[in-house]
């Protein structure tokens, strides 16, 4: 595991658990087939899934998913041939558990927690045989991060933790049946680092002063001098070491300098010879299967409108064929045992839950399983229609589109009236959005909207050329990507140019707050989800843990140590813009949130009362980066939908009881939001 990949896929990314409950039917829009549609309730599209993250213990004897106990995520356990006999073997009753995998030993189960979204996880197993629940990582404040697990340490894993350094982790060694540590590796000063199945520290990672990052070879306790590796700032977001096959002589890269897109490279350690083994044309390789003996990658993924999967190894050509003919979803291999005679699979579908399989590849036969949200196969769900929009400069964007099923019947991505738009921003922003069963899409398609998701440039995934597009864009070229995507909408006759709203978190509600600032005619109303409104304030307060990678916002957003780099972010930062803001938004906050601080929300908050500019703000004391807690996320939800419905006129079910049991407070603007004063009550 690199976590040099999983620490920059992290920065400013967005994980938001948007879970409610239903209200009675609203009002309906004006299109006269949508009162044969039904309202799907929200607890049916973001309630907890009845069952998720299906897996199959190391030595194929038992089976486990994440599933609801008392309302709360919990991990279960079942024989495979005996399902349902399941037990929960967690008992956590507040926030419920989203990261869990099997030990390799098939005795414990390890799973992450953090307290009220802080993101500082802790790391828990929980042994099979005897409930007896063991916090490996007991250190107050401190983060930690699977680095390493082996098939050769069935008893053991390893683990990143920043307790004597905030902003570094050092590596332990820790034995999951006891709880006993031992220190591995201390960091002097390395953003991440690669390791083997032998428990060997291989490679330490660091930035550079210009951008890039070196890869140094460790030998021992010491990290070599001399560069192994070395990444050009224009490669970094699209290269980095992957890990190693079960022998450790053979290396896995991910690598796009000798192209646009990341291609994968094996290395032969011995003799230094490195074969390309796949390159897609337009895509970046998204993921990869390796054998469970030897660690050596049989196919890998690459995903441009949908995943596509490429045989590498012609032992499982037969086992892939044959999965497709079972479902039409994109396959995701969730498991494979030990032996290799049993994996777990699931499909996902762009208008239907997730379905979850075992293959037995003896027999070469799948058997279902269970779906994650049965409630949803018999709803009216919408077709995701990929879609590529060419940018004002020439660039593809990469979208999704998906309209409310009464609006579509021929099926071919166009209504028959203009409609309300709401164009739904993703975080990151190197992160990216993808084809597949979408619950915002789903909720905001059936209210009556036409939803457009875009891969505006510095989205991953479709080469570093797109990437380095959006060096130094924030607020600029990167938003004229969204504008282009709302212009393309209205000239295809699918959005009203009157009624387009824009939403999203993280980077998404930065996005929304530059929509209102920067192009205040274009939008009629915005929803802002956990979302920075100045960059200058942002960058000087991320985690300690980030800060190793303070070049990657030097080189990308703009740099605070130069009069010139700061002067760019205070002109990209909506706060300094207040004043043009002519449209209603929706705030929406955690105030435990460790990346976007609560004070990003505040600072905007005073600033719009100080001029008298309306605004709701909803603040959630007991979340960060998002509504993990399905009651505040319900409670968020339904004010999100009433919202929408006032000012770009969708359907909507009244808020009603979806506030009680939350912990929503509304410094301000409750009464700019239908019902929602009315729902708070003395709260």
């Amino acid at each position: 595991m690199n976590n040099t990949r999983v620490m920059l896929a992290a920065l400013c990314g967005l994980s938001i658990g948007f879970t409610t409950n239903a209200g009675a039917t609203g009002s309906e829009p004006g299109t006269k087939a949508a009162k044969d549609v039904d309202v799907i309730s929200r607890e049916v599209l973001f309630g907890n899934p009845e069952r998720a993250s299906f897996q199959a213990s190391p030595d194929g004897k038992f089976v486990s998913w994440l599933a609801p106990k008392d309302g709360v995520l919990n991990v279960y356990v079942a024989p495979i041939d005996h399902i349902e006999a399941d037990d929960a073997v967690t008992n956590d009753d507040y926030r419920g558990i989203r990261q869990y995998f099997w030990a390799e030993n098939g005795t414990h189960i390890i799973y992450m927690q953090d307290k009220g979204g802080d993101e500082n996880f802790h790391a828990f197993s929980v042994n099979l045989k005897t409930g007896e629940r063991i916090e490996l990582t007991p250190f107050e404040g401190a983060r930690a991060q699977i680095q390493q697990t082996s098939k050769l340490f069935p008893n053991h894993i390893l683990i990143g933790v920043n307790n004597r350094d905030p902003q570094l982790f050092d590596i332990y060694k820790v034995d999951v049946t006891t709880g006993e540590r031992e220190l591995v590796f201390e960091n002097s000063g390395y953003l991440g680092f690669n390791t083997d199945d032998h428990f060997n520290v291989r490679f330490a990672a660091r930035y550079e002063a210009d951008g890039s990052v070196s890869y140094f070879e460790v030998d021992g306790d010491t990290v070599k001098d001399e560069i192994y590796l070395n990444v050009p700032s224009a490669d970094a977001l699209t290269t980095q070491i992957v890990g190693f096959n079960t022998e450790g002589d053979k290396l896995y890269i991910i690598d796009s300098r000798t192209g646009n897109t990341a291609a994968l490279f094996v290395r032969d350690m011995n003799t230094g010879q490195t074969d390309m083994l796949y390159e897609h044309p337009k895509a970046d390789i998204s993921g990869a299967m390796g054998n469970p003996k030897t660690g050596e990658v049989e196919a890998v993924a690459a995903n441009y409108l949908r995943t596509e999967w490429k045989i590498l190894d012609d032992a499982v050509a037969g086992d892939l064929k044959y999965l497709r003919t079972v479902q039409d979803g994109d396959i995701s291999i969730t498991s494979r045992v030990k032996d290799d005679t049993l994996w777990t699979v699931a499909y996902v579908h762009d208008d239907g839950p997730v379905e979850y399989y075992t293959y037995d590849r003896t027999a070469k036969q799948a058997e279902y399983i269970f779906s994650n949200r049965p409630e949803l196969e018999n709803k009216p769900l919408a077709k995701m229609h990929p879609t590529v929009i060419e940018s004002r400069d020439g660039l593809n964007l990469v979208s999704y589109l998906t309209l409310p099923v009464w609006t579509d019947t021929d099926g071919d991505a166009r209504p028959e009236e203009a409609l309300p738009m709401v164009l739904l921003v993703h975080g990151g922003p190197w992160a990216r959005d993808q084809w597949g069963y979408n619950s915002m899409h789903q909720w905001l398609s059936n209210r009556g909207y036409a939803v457009l998701s875009v891969n505006y440039r510095g989205s991953t995934g479709f080469g570093k050329d797109f990437i380095n597009a959006s060096n130094f864009e924030w607020a600029g070229k990167m938003h004229d990507d969204l504008i282009d995507a709302v212009n393309w909408a209205e000239a295809e006759g699918i959005a009203d140019p009157d009624r387009v709203a824009i939403m999203g978190g993280s980077y998404g509600g930065y996005a929304t707050l530059v929509g209102l600032t920067f192009t205040p005619d274009t939008f009629a109303c915005g929803v802002d989800i956990v979302g920075p409104s100045s960059l200058v304030t942002l960058l000087n307060s991320i985690p300690p843990y980030w800060k190793p990678a303070m070049e990657l916002f030097n080189q990308r957003v703009g740099n605070l140590s130069t009069e010139e780099g700061r002067e760019l972010l205070e002109s990209r930062s909506p706060l300094n813009f207040i004043e043009k803001i002519k449209k209603p938004l929706l705030i929406a906050q955690g105030a435990n949130d460790p990346r976007v601080k609560q004070s990003e929300a505040d600072q905007i908050v005073h600033a719009m009362t100080e001029k008298n500019i309306p605004v709701t703000y909803i603040l959630f004391p007991d979340e960060g980066h998002g509504f993990a807690r399905p009651e505040n996320s319900m409670a968020f939800n339904a004010a999100a939908e009433a919202f929408l419905a006032e000012h770009i006129g969708g359907r909507y079910e009244p808020i009603d009881d979806d506030i009680e049991g939350s912990t929503m407070q509304v410094p301000t603007g409750a009464d700019e939001v239908p019902g929602l004063k009315d729902a708070l009550g003395d709260k």
